[in-house]
């Protein structure tokens, strides 16, 4: 797995509401501004400029490629030999490091193929490889003992034998459009390509429209020949490369599937595997473009839409197969042991405040890109840590480095940890800070809202190793080149509008698709995301053997002067924050945020309501039928539901008293900072305990609509975009899937817990403004 690089969650695609409220949130933020650094006095200012720098001096390259090179050197997937010894070398580091460091391990639902088989029958019979061969120049590619076979996790196993559907992405409007088509796909085996949507949906639509096995291709259009020369010319996915991954239902819960919200410790009740709700009921097989195009050749029926039409050399039809295919997925249903390496520095001050840093260390074959470029970076600031502690600093707060295993079946290791912990982290923890991946180019940073100005502050600082202006200020430069191009997207457009005013660049809202979900999303963390990329050519060897050391020294970031960048930036974030006065949150970006996000949410009614109207207009005008060429035939949509009065009032009050409070507490927090913070000791540990606890504000105790576990009100991975954010989720998705109720009702839940915020909020300020 991995951030949403691929779909994905860079800063210049963030959602218009994101956006804009960046133009608008240093209005309500009268305290702060670029040049005073968010949380410290002046005085103090200059000492942690000093340390940083210090820090940054110890930051070496050769470190991280050496470490690179060595982790990805074997296969390192869940349960492997050298995932195992890769946790063994971290924990030595740390401890060499000067860190408190150990192993916690989990015990987890595994399955590993036994069996997996796939062939076409009938008059031109085939047998798919499912295998990636040896690629010259590539050393670890001739490596397999050890390695996993493609192969999709947490699909069911299966051995059936049935025609051939092709449903483009597998995304619901696909199914929509085979429907009118006049095409059924129960009892059918389904062939979808990777792209418009998230991995595990297009199993998960293909079994609730009956279909009894689900296959998914890379096509060269996303990942392949047409974007670039492939692997080993270029990084571009070969004919043979397959895209592994995880197909468990992570929108419902992630972690191990038999514990849901408990950590899977010894003595933990464990669900049958019958009754684990992430788990899918059809087998599914991950497959390259070489295997699929024989495939692509044997159906008949119509010729696909031309959205659906990749870049082979075929005419693509939409099936059914007058051939039938065989599908066979057997597997071993076993426990399998994830290591997570936890690191500590006890603070010195504030130890029951604590920064927790994260990226993970398994991959699905050698994992050089996903994860270890960015698990290097992590190795890197605990390294240069360490050397300040031995120089006579140490941090006022607790700072926790975590290598989590087990992210890539559906992160294991992270959801486990957090949930065996969960008491003492929402007491403790005040963020946490996440990276994944890592390539060269631009700053992709999202997260939480309270957050965003120290996230630019910092981006300020550190060089681009490019072009040697700030990391910040080349991400505004891209961002105004992308939304100015003449077929950029609105969302683009309206990003480059906000990075044309300067000031800050905003912060996309976080989705799901790493670790930091059970932090945000479960337990109310104040949590950031943040690599480098879309200058690497990376994307071809997403989740495939050919993910090793050799492809990232070519096609990653060869000089690992990014993977210095990234430490560089988290390692500001943590210092910081680690050291701040008064812990460097905004609140008045996130209630600006929040009023765009409400703004949203009535342009979407309006949209829909209008849409609904002109649908029934063409219906009853009968203009589908009229339109439809006879010779291919095609079915009028089905009717839409009208749209009732939809009641957004509770949402729009909470959020203008937020807006209110908001700029309250700026005012107060601008008094204190120009006496330089001198609240008395109590005082000011009550303060920055209260603010670190902020963001449980926003969660409710009994989650979003069919999946409790989800408890965060503002920020969740939507049910149908998987990675994808869905801002205020339980108001949006229930508009969205014309569940008209269900919005009304989670609109007055959501703004109880925006007004709860706002009391927490209220709080504060009453804390700043009490005289010393």
């Amino acid at each position: 797995m991995t951030r949403l690089r691929l779909q994905h969650r860079l800063i210049a695609v963030c959602t218009m509401a994101t956006c804009v409220a960046t133009a608008v949130a240093t209005g309500n933020n009268p305290a702060s501004d670029d040049t005073a650094m968010l949380g410290f006095t002046s005085s103090d200012a200059a000492k942690q400029q000093s340390l940083e720098q210090r820090f940054d001096a110890q930051l070496d390259p050769a470190d991280q490629r050496n470490w690179l090179k060595q982790m990805s050197s074997q296969p390192n997937q869940v349960g492997s030999p050298h995932d195992k010894a890769n946790a063994e070398f971290m924990l030595a580091k740390f401890r060499e490091w000067g860190w408190d460091a150990h192993i916690e391990t989990f015990s987890v639902l595994y399955p590993t193929p036994k069996k997996v088989a796939l062939e076409l029958l009938g008059p031109r019979p085939f047998t798919a490889a499912l295998k990636e061969p040896t690629i010259p120049g590539d050393a670890t590619s001739s490596i397999h003992d050890g390695a996993l076979p493609p192969y999709n996790v947490y699909g069911a196993d299966g051995d059936v034998t049935a025609k051939l559907v092709y449903a483009n992405n597998g995304m619901p409007d696909d199914y929509k459009d085979l429907a009118r088509r006049g095409i059924d796909v129960r009892g059918k085996i389904v062939l979808t390509r990777y792209g418009g949507g998230w991995r595990g949906l297009k199993p998960k639509l293909a079994q609730q429209h009956g279909a009894i096995g689900c296959l998914i291709y890379s096509d060269p259009h996303e990942d392949g020949y047409a974007k670039g020369d492939v692997y080993p010319k270029g990084g571009w996915r070969p004919a043979d490369g397959v895209q592994r991954g995880s197909v468990a239902d992570m929108q419902v819960y992630p972690g191990d599937p038999l514990t849901p919200g408990i950590g899977s410790v010894p003595g933990a009740k464990r669900l049958a595997i019958k009754d684990a709700t992430s788990l899918l009921k059809i087998p599914v097989l991950p497959i390259s473009y070489a295997d699929a195009t024989p495939l692509l050749q044997a159906l008949a029926g119509p010729v696909a839409p031309a959205n659906w039409r990749g870049s082979l050399p075929l005419t693509y039809h939409v099936g059914p197969s007058t051939a039938k295919v065989h599908l066979t997925v057997q597997s071993d249903w076993g426990q399998k042991p994830v290591y997570d390496v936890i690191a500590k520095l006890k603070g010195s001050t504030e130890p029951d405040q604590w920064i927790v840093r994260g990226n993970h260390h398994d991959g699905w074959v050698f994992g050089a890109w996903d994860p270890l470029a960015g698990n290097v970076a992590l190795m890197a600031e605990a390294k240069a840590i360490g050397a300040l502690v031995k120089q006579g600093w140490r941090p006022q707060r607790t700072l926790v480095y975590a290598s989590w295993d087990g992210e890539e079946p559906g992160l294991l290791g992270s959801t486990e940890w957090a949930e065996t912990h969960a008491k003492e982290l929402q007491a403790k923890a005040v963020m946490y800070v996440n990276s994944d991946t890592n390539g060269r180019g631009f700053l992709a940073a999202g997260g939480s809202h309270s957050l965003q100005h120290l996230v630019n502050q910092v981006a300020d600082g550190v060089t681009d190793p490019e072009t040697h202006v700030s990391v910040r200020e080349r991400l505004r430069a891209h961002m105004l080149i992308a939304g100015n191009d003449e077929d950029a997207k609105p969302e683009a457009k309206d990003v480059a509008k906000i990075a044309a005013q300067g000031g800050d660049v905003p912060l996309s809202a976080l989705g799901s698709g790493s670790d930091f979900s059970a932090f945000l999303e479960h337990l109310g963390i104040a949590s950031l995301d943040l690599g480098f990329s879309d200058e690497d050519d990376d994307e071809g060897i997403y989740h495939s053997q050919y993910d090793s050391f050799d492809h990232y020294v070519r096609f990653g970031d060869p000089t690992f002067e990014y993977g210095i960048a990234l430490s560089k930036v988290v390692g500001h974030i943590v210092l910081r924050s680690a050291d701040a006065n008064v812990l460097p949150m905004r609140f008045g970006d996130f209630s600006s945020t929040l009023d765009r996000y409400v703004d949203e949410l009535h342009k979407l009614v309006d949209k829909t309501r209008k849409a609904t109207d002109e649908q029934h207009k063409l219906l009853d005008g009968h203009a589908f039928t009229l339109d439809a060429d006879p010779t291919r035939p095609i079915a009028p949509p089905e009717r839409d539901s009208d749209v009732p009065a939809i009641d957004l009032a509770p949402l729009d009050q909470a959020a203008k008293q937020l807006t209110q409070s908001a700029q309250a507490f700026e005012t107060a927090y601008s008094k204190r900072a120009a006496t330089g913070f001198n609240l008395p000791a109590k005082q000011g540990l009550e303060l920055n305990a209260q603010m670190g606890r902020m963001e449980q504000a926003l969660t409710n105790s009994d989650g979003l609509p069919t999946r409790p576990w989800f408890k965060h009100m503002v920020y969740a991975p939507g049910m149908l975009t998987g990675y994808g954010v869905k801002t205020l989720p339980g108001v949006r998705e229930a508009l969205e899937a014309r569940r008209w109720d269900e919005a009304n009702h989670y609109t007055v839940i959501t703004a109880k817990v925006i007004d709860h915020y706002r009391q927490q909020l209220d709080q504060l300020t009453v804390l700043l403004d009490t005289k010393s």
